[in-house]
């Protein structure tokens, strides 16, 4: 399995890090994204005419959706990822795949625009991306007083390893993770699970503060 990857992706690091942590092997190939805009490039456009990163390829199958890849890995190696198996289940972790999209268009883009000089309208992508940690926050934050710490059932699933890069690298686009405390719980939980890999710009800095404390929900204050 070949993953054409960037190191500094969000996208590509999702990838990664799932296959580590399932011990899958994969097998790299850079591509510069920045500065080389070489996905722009008539040959990485014949593998994926829609000149994005990353891309998987598989024998025959290329994918160019990194939640796609999440699926595809976990169905072939690690089903457990996937959740429980109920239709409930399956649907809330379809749910956030789809959640760690809206994550990617607006804390993905303001990490772009700040990292990489992207355009586009910054503050509506910190306004939009702090809506998504607010929503983000909440759920943990329910889900926290019931017991568990994962955004579906009481393991990890791919909806955890979707989220959790953009939100991870939030604060390269200007947005603060200080104001979440359950998100930054997460945060812990997810890279203390064995052979978490980490990337440039996630590191342990937060790991040197005080254990942050779950607020209740609103609604129970």
């Amino acid at each position: 399995m070949k993953l054409y990857d960037y190191v500094l992706s969000a996208s590509c690091y999702k990838v990664r890090l799932l296959a580590a942590l399932m011990g899958v092997k994969l097998e790299l190939e850079a591509v510069d994204f920045h500065p080389g805009q070489a996905h722009k490039s008539a040959a990485f456009r014949a593998i994926n005419p829609a000149g994005t990163l990353p891309v998987l390829v598989d024998g025959d199958l290329v994918l160019s959706e990194s939640t796609a890849m999440l699926v595809y890995l976990a169905q072939a190696s690690g089903k457990i990822w996937l959740g429980d198996a109920t239709p409930a289940s399956a649907a809330k972790v379809q749910n956030w795949l789809a959640f760690s999209a809206r994550l990617g268009a607006s804390l993905g883009m303001a990490r772009l625009h700040d990292m990489l000089l992207y355009p586009g309208d910054i503050e509506a992508f910190r306004r939009t991306g702090v809506e998504c940690l607010r929503e983000l926050e909440s759920h943990l934050t329910e889900a926290r007083f019931a017991g568990r710490i994962f955004l579906v059932g009481d393991s990890p699933t791919i909806a955890d390893i979707a989220c959790f890069p953009n939100v991870a690298l939030a604060p390269d686009g200007g947005v603060s993770l200080d104001d979440y405390p359950s998100i930054r719980l997460w945060s812990r939980a997810v890279r203390a699970l064995p052979r978490f890999i980490e990337m440039p710009g996630i590191h342990r800095l937060h790991e040197l503060k005080p254990t942050p404390e779950a607020v209740p929900p609103l609604e129970s204050l």
